[in-house]
């Protein structure tokens, strides 16, 4: 009899839902998951660095979400239009989210940050966008230009990570390098007239911005009559209850949410200015900067009940110092391992988020993470997942939740330790 591992193969393409890159004799499939704690069809037990790509900010199956899941999926579980669930949602982020002003549902980050792009284009009459190198914005073709680069062209010329991306679509996508205020001000001003918006995750995947990248940012936008849109699908209620913008104190035209804001159910935002938001009322149809936007499940009630649970807990006085205290442990914790292990290393990340860049090298940047010993990073994170830690050998980052342990952050790192001196250094 095939077991659960063949039989993925046997339908998935590399036997996954995407991304993970497992070889086949680490492939597994999960059953459920508590707190911090998944297990496969097996019985195994991991430790889950991962939590659903931080879509599960409090823990998997956590009591105040189900409950409110079960209470509301028995009232129906879309009907494709506004329910009291969603509006009372909608306005608890408009108090939440310094930019917000309007907003509208969707179903992933992916199709908001889609849904953003569409809007800044529409709204300036400009068809070209600046990203920077390496970013991840979904799996639409403005996040695939140089998310994973290998030739590093010179800026902004962009390359296609995914195949089926039109020669059109890559070259409105200008890209420049993150953390670099000056390239990024050159760029712009050489395209002042065609580009429309920039694009950009605040907490660059684990890289943090220099101190005043973000406010030039702004300024720049400013300046030049483009709209600066914050990507908070993965910072958005991780760095503080108001995302990025509230934590690094720069306010965005529009941003883009998702992940943690849904509990681990399907949820995706766009929100930001009024006038450019009102672009998509359905009373416009015809006028030539109406934006068509709608989303069958955008804002089931399932999901906002889901995301209003997920908030209330998020509230509590407690939550960020815990988050920010967990992920602090951890990457203190491993800039000590490494560095008793003798292993040139960075440790990346803020808050609830932390990734390790194999080189002795600052890292600021794509080229300063690509210019690293990748086979060591992928050797190490295989390594960890076959001693019982579940994370994505393809990502770029560790998940903390609320559900984690000092004793889960402990485990961890005596992990590591044992998995840079057998797999990494050969001890």
């Amino acid at each position: 009899m095939a077991t659960a591992s063949e039989r993925s193969w046997a339908v998935f393409p590399a036997g996954s839902p995407g991304e993970y890159n497992l070889p086949r004799e680490l492939t597994i499939v999960l059953a459920r998951g508590e707190g911090a704690t998944v297990w496969d069809t097996d019985g195994r037990a991991f430790t889950d660095f991962t939590m659903g790509w931080g879509s599960v900010l409090l823990g998997h199956a956590h009591p105040a979400t189900v409950q409110a899941v079960r209470r509301r999926a028995a009232l129906g579980s879309n009907f494709a239009y506004l329910t009291d669930a969603a509006l009372e949602l909608a306005e608890e982020l408009s108090r939440a989210v310094p930019c917000a002003e309007r907003l509208r549902f969707c179903a992933s980050g992916t199709e908001a940050t889609g849904y953003a792009v569409r809007l800044a284009r529409a709204h300036t009459g400009r068809s070209r966008v600046l990203k920077f190198e390496g970013a991840y914005h979904g799996a639409n073709a403005v996040g695939t230009v140089s998310l994973f680069p290998r030739r590093l062209l010179a800026f902004p010329r962009g390359e296609p990570t995914s195949a089926g991306v039109t020669a059109d679509a890559v070259s409105d996508v200008l890209v420049a390098p993150y953390n670099d205020l000056a390239a990024t001000g050159a760029i712009l001003a050489a395209h002042r007239d065609q580009v429309a918006a920039v694009i950009v995750e605040p907490l660059h995947r684990c890289t943090p911005p220099r101190p005043g990248f973000l406010t030039g940012l702004r300024e720049l936008m400013s300046e030049l009559g483009m709209l600066l849109i914050f990507d908070e699908t993965v910072t958005g209620f991780r760095l503080a209850y108001g995302g990025a913008q509230e934590y690094y104190g720069v306010r965005p035209d529009l941003a883009t949410l998702g992940k943690a804001l849904g509990g681990g159910y399907p949820l995706g935002v766009v929100a930001g200015r009024a006038d450019v938001l009102d672009l998509v009322r359905e009373d416009r149809l015809g006028e030539d900067r109406y934006v068509w936007f709608a989303s069958s499940v955008g804002g089931n009630p399932v999901s906002a009940t889901a995301a209003l649970a997920t908030l209330a807990e998020l509230r509590r006085p407690e939550t960020y110092p815990r988050l920010f205290a967990l992920g602090q442990a951890l990457r203190s914790g491993l800039v000590s391992v490494l560095k008793e292990e003798g292993v040139a290393a960075q440790v990346q990340g803020d808050g609830p988020l932390a990734a390790v860049v194999f080189t002795d090298r600052e890292v600021v940047d794509y080229r300063t993470a690509f210019d690293s010993d990748r086979e060591r990073a992928r050797a190490f994170l295989l390594g960890l997942f076959r001693r019982g830690i579940f994370l994505n050998p393809m990502s770029t980052k560790l998940y903390l939740s609320l559900a984690h342990t000092e004793e889960d952050v402990g485990r961890f790192l005596d992990t590591a330790r044992m998995t840079l001196r057998e797999d990494c250094l050969g001890r």
